[in-house]
């Protein structure tokens, strides 16, 4: 009788706070309201209730931690395209040189290769307004190119060795939004797959680069997530899933409002043996930290390069009335073997967090792994090798690689910042593309044999004095080599694919070449996992 009584108490408390809470909230809201109604009715001045009640979602939000977050309509479908994996447009990648629209690339079996686009043309209008040379955002020349399915839209454009301007209809489809960048083969053994999001599609693109791979004749795998900012979490659990074994916790997460949620590997994945090297460093966060956790965790591979960004808090996606978004943090996630990784925050979007990565630079963290430094109570043993691994801002690598500075100048940042590297590749491709495809019809030709010319570098350095910035003849000299290696790889993207870019750049990658030199030495590998 007694435990009836007491257990009936302790519902009557339960339910006397909960509906303590609701009350305090609907007091909350009423209060918050009749402010917004005060302020529309009775201020001054005209007050826009809509950009009001924007302001103050946005300022509860900033209240709470660095990742909780208002999007208005627009910005809302901006963010969820690039991670849904397609979108309704023409089926073309571009870059602006000289304020003109250039075509880099047509995507294979799009509206525009239907109607005969090529890479090099430039769009001079699109449905009679003109877009080149006014100094049009690249948002609003993306608005007006895509539009929904089955709508038409007219181009004009301007065709090397053309002399009038040539027109297309083309009839807008769904486009695929590729979240892979490069998949290839490093070595007679070595695969490398770079992963640039974590997107809808991933799961299903990794999937048939690994078996295109293997076919190839891969036994090792290099999976680059540098610079990979994250995204759905799902798929993050779906690509671990692919390199460990039935039953193995891969993550778990639980916040004040959400009970604790678990998620295991399941069902042979398609590459649990053969060894693994994850590449990440500081921009490297969100979802590249859970797959690089699970994988340390368990003594899967190596991970390798520099220390993540340290994002552990999971965001709920909250749809408004009128198309805008709430993303609110709900839970925090941990690795398997309890880690959370989330770098400390004080009173949500504090300068401290949001300028860590500087920090880290300006103590010397990127240069040298004795500038890092966790304490003893967020230290933790993985779970086959008893190695330590550390919690509470980001996945330290097994294997440190510092940054890279030695060829980078600000001669050569000012160059970059300003697109005159790729202006010079983008115009050289096009003035030599019929000669070029002629010498090289394929990529293994292109980048075994060819070499930038000097009379190109000479180019770029007369671009960059008319664009007003000084030639620096020690820092050219320092970053030329460099210089050329970008425009070489600028150059291959045109002309070929997307990841033969990487194919070229990746020479310089010093994360890259320490990974392969690792994959292939099984002594530095077993030491790597044991250390």
């Amino acid at each position: 009788m007694k435990k009836q009584i007491l257990s009936l108490l302790i519902t009557l408390s339960v339910f006397a706070g909960a509906n303590a809470q609701t009350q305090n909230v609907n007091m909350e809201a009423r209060k918050l309201s009749m402010a917004l109604y005060a302020v529309a009715n009775m201020y001054v001045d005209p007050a826009d209730a809509t950009q009001l009640t924007e302001h103050a979602i946005i300022g509860m939000l900033e209240k709470l931690d660095p990742h909780s977050n208002y999007m208005d309509p627009e910005e809302t479908k901006d963010m969820t395209e690039p991670l849904q994996g397609n979108f309704d447009g023409v089926g073309i990648q571009f870059n602006m040189l000289t304020d003109t629209l250039y075509i880099i690339q047509v995507i294979a079996g799009g509206p525009s290769e239907k109607v005969g686009l090529l890479a090099g043309d430039r769009i001079i209008l699109v449905d009679d307004t003109l877009i080149a040379g006014v100094k049009m955002k690249n948002n609003d020349i993306m608005k007006r190119l895509r539009g929904p399915r089955g709508t038409e839209v007219q181009v004009k454009v301007l065709r090397r060795n053309e002399p009038q301007l040539m027109d297309f209809r083309i009839v807008r489809d769904k486009i695929p939004v590729n979240s892979l960048d490069a998949a290839y083969m490093a070595d007679p053994q070595t695969g490398y797959i770079k992963l640039s999001r974590f997107a809808l599609s991933s799961t299903t693109e990794f999937q048939t680069a690994l078996a295109n791979l293997k076919k190839e004749g891969m036994k090792h795998l290099i999976l680059d997530l540098q610079g990979n900012g994250g995204g759905y979490l799902n798929v993050a659990i779906d690509l671990a899933d692919e390199f460990l074994q039935k039953g193995k916790l891969i993550v778990y997460t639980e916040g004040h409002n959400q009970p604790r949620e678990t998620a295991d590997a399941t069902i042979k994945g398609d590459f649990e043996e053969g060894r693994l090297v994850i590449l990440v460093d500081e921009s490297s966060a969100s979802a590249s930290e859970i797959l690089a956790g699970a994988v340390q965790d368990w003594d899967r591979g190596i991970i390798l390069g520099r220390r993540t960004f340290g994002k552990g808090l999971v965001q709920k996606p909250i749809p408004l009335p009128d198309g805008s978004m709430i993303r609110l943090t709900v839970s925090r996630y941990y690795t398997p073997t309890g880690r959370g990784i989330q770098k400390p925050y004080e009173n949500g979007n504090s300068d401290a967090y949001n300028h860590d990565l500087i920090g880290r630079y300006n103590r010397g963290e990127l240069m040298s792994a004795d500038s890092i430094h966790f304490p003893d109570s967020l230290k933790f043993n993985t779970l086959v090798s008893k190695r330590t691994v550390y919690g509470g801002g980001g996945i330290m690598p097994d294997v440190f690689i510092p940054i890279d500075t030695t060829d980078y100048t600000d001669y050569h940042r000012r160059l970059v910042a300003n697109g005159l590297v790729n202006r010079i590749a983008m115009d050289y491709a096009d003035k030599n593309r019929a000669r070029l495809t002629a010498q090289y019809p394929k990529f293994a030709q292109y980048k075994q044999s060819f070499e930038v010319p000097d009379t190109l570098m000479q180019q770029l350095t007369a671009l960059a004095e008319a664009e007003e910035i000084t030639f620096e003849e020690e820092a050219y000299n320092r970053s030329k080599a460099l210089i050329k290696l970008q425009t070489k790889a600028l150059i291959a993207r045109d002309l070929y694919e997307l990841g033969d870019y990487y194919q070229v750049i990746n020479d310089v990658n010093q994360s890259y070449k320490a990974a392969l030199r690792i994959i292939n030495d099984s002594n530095a590998y077993n030491k790597g996992l044991h250390s």
